[in-house]
């Protein structure tokens, strides 16, 4: 048995604020071959039903820095991830799955009926992740990301948060 001095306590994960996105900027930048900087955040973040939250360790020691972040958008009753960034060393570790199940969570409890999102059909391991999560591929765009390791192409990915009444 491991003290619990010595586990890894699971990330927190709470709303990012401005003064967080020179740093969500510095990790898109380490996680994508383009990166977003923090005045392209920050506009995103300015516009209605954009959410940006963000991982972080949860730390007696307290660092704010983020373990990996995810941008989302409601219009309506569909959602649409406009990002998600893993700290490329935190990668494998859950943080992706955390912020994802978040999102799911919260979108249900304000009934949103569909979360859409677009992945590089190379990413492997993003894929996986989603179907894991109930996504399920809708649609493809041919060479959509210019820094892809396959041929660019996207998959359009849907998960239905159907909320059931009584």
């Amino acid at each position: 048995m491991i003290p619990w001095w010595f586990s890894t306590p699971e990330p927190v994960i709470e709303e990012a604020v401005s003064d967080d996105f020179d740093a969500l900027a510095d990790l898109h930048e380490r996680a994508f071959p383009i990166g977003w900087s923090a005045d392209e955040i920050s506009r995103l973040a300015a516009q209605p039903g954009v959410t940006v939250l963000k991982a972080r360790r949860a730390s007696y020691f307290g660092t704010r820095a983020p373990l990996g972040f995810v941008i989302v958008r409601v219009a309506a009753d569909e959602g649409e991830i406009l990002t998600i960034a893993v700290e490329p060393r935190q990668r494998g570790r859950g943080i992706g799955g955390r912020l994802m199940r978040t999102v799911l969570h919260r979108l249900y409890g304000e009934r949103v009926a569909s979360l859409f999102l677009e992945v590089d059909a190379a990413n492997d391991a993003a894929l996986a992740l989603y179907r894991r999560l109930g996504f399920r591929k809708v649609g493809e765009r041919k060479a959509y990301y210019q820094a892809s390791e396959g041929d660019g192409g996207a998959l359009v990915m849907r998960v239905d948060l159907a909320y059931r009444l009584g």
